[in-house]
């Protein structure tokens, strides 16, 4: 991690394969989100170190992040770990060069290369955030989703009130180990999306799953194996859980409906392709097969 401290702001250096414009344009892609805001070119997060709520302004200039503090001056260590944090949202840790040589190569990603050169994977920090988002999302549309987190934050979560703007925290695991299924059907949760949330919760508070005993695992069967042995967590949300949270380049999300509608439209077909078609055209992709995913969700929403 490349980062400067000023004392009042920070400064983060990401490698030169970055575009915060891209960036935001993945997260302000729905008027319902609730974890973040958008206002004038700065993404407006809060987030919560050692105990502390930390509002942070991000900008970018120069292709250098800058991370302002409007509320309260932060200590050295507190300032380190806002800037791990933000260094680990927009996965500046990987090397989109490998990605790039290969697609440049690839008849479905070629063009993607310079078109949303320098967008990364816009990652979840939190294991239980991922988890959740991920069973919250399970077959419905994205619209609805996004309804379904705004009210289970918005009940559950930590929030911070600045000049008139509310921001808000994902609950936490303690929190949600102790509600009950009836508390999250009156925000429209299904009867197995509460206990799946519920359940993920409990099994985190009794230290039985955490994000290192994962990211412990050898390789990719292994944490994939290990996350769909969690109740509610099948083959599509474990992958999407190792390529938000888990940094696992080879996880893909095959059975995605956003992935079939975008090779749809690139490839110019009638009908969305078939996994044994899907397979075939993502030959080339073998350990880059989380970005070529990220890349064309970002094509569905020009």
């Amino acid at each position: 991690m490349k980062w400067i401290d000023h004392q009042s702001y920070i400064e983060i250096c990401p490698p030169t394969e970055f575009n915060f414009e891209e960036c935001l344009m993945f997260l302000g892609r729905s008027d319902q989100e609730v974890l973040h805001q958008i206002r004038e070119g700065y993404l407006y997060k809060l987030i919560k170190v050692k105990q502390e709520l930390v509002l942070c302004k991000i900008g970018c200039i120069h292709n250098v992040i800058q991370v302002e503090f409007p509320i309260n001056p932060l200590t050295e260590g507190v300032r380190k770990d806002v800037a791990s944090y933000i260094w680990e949202w927009f996965d500046l840790g990987k090397d989109l060069r490998i990605f790039y040589d290969a697609a440049k190569q690839d008849k479905v990603l070629q063009g993607f290369v310079h078109k949303y050169y320098g967008l990364r994977i816009m990652c979840i920090p939190d294991l239980f955030e991922a988890l959740s988002w991920a069973i919250i999302g399970q077959q419905i549309n994205l619209t609805f989703a996004y309804i379904l987190k705004k009210r289970f934050v918005e009940t559950f979560g930590e929030s911070l009130t600045f000049k008139g703007d509310t921001f808000w925290l994902f609950p936490n695991y303690e929190k949600i180990a102790t509600i009950s299924v009836d508390e999250l059907r009156k925000l429209q949760f299904s009867v197995r999306k509460a206990e799946y949330v519920i359940g993920v919760a409990k099994i985190m508070v009794n230290d039985k799953l955490t994000k290192e005993m994962l990211l412990g695992h050898q390789d990719y069967q292994q944490i994939q194996k290990s996350l769909m042995k969690i109740r509610g967590i099948g083959a599509w949300s474990a992958d999407y859980v190792m390529m938000k949270c888990l940094h696992q380049p080879s996880a893909f999300p095959i059975t995605d409906v956003g992935l079939h509608n975008a090779l749809k439209l690139q490839l110019g077909l009638e009908r969305k392709p078939t996994i044994d078609e899907i397979k075939e055209i993502s030959e080339n992709w073998v350990g880059l097969q989380a970005y070529a995913t990220f890349y064309l969700w970002r094509s569905l929403y020009e």
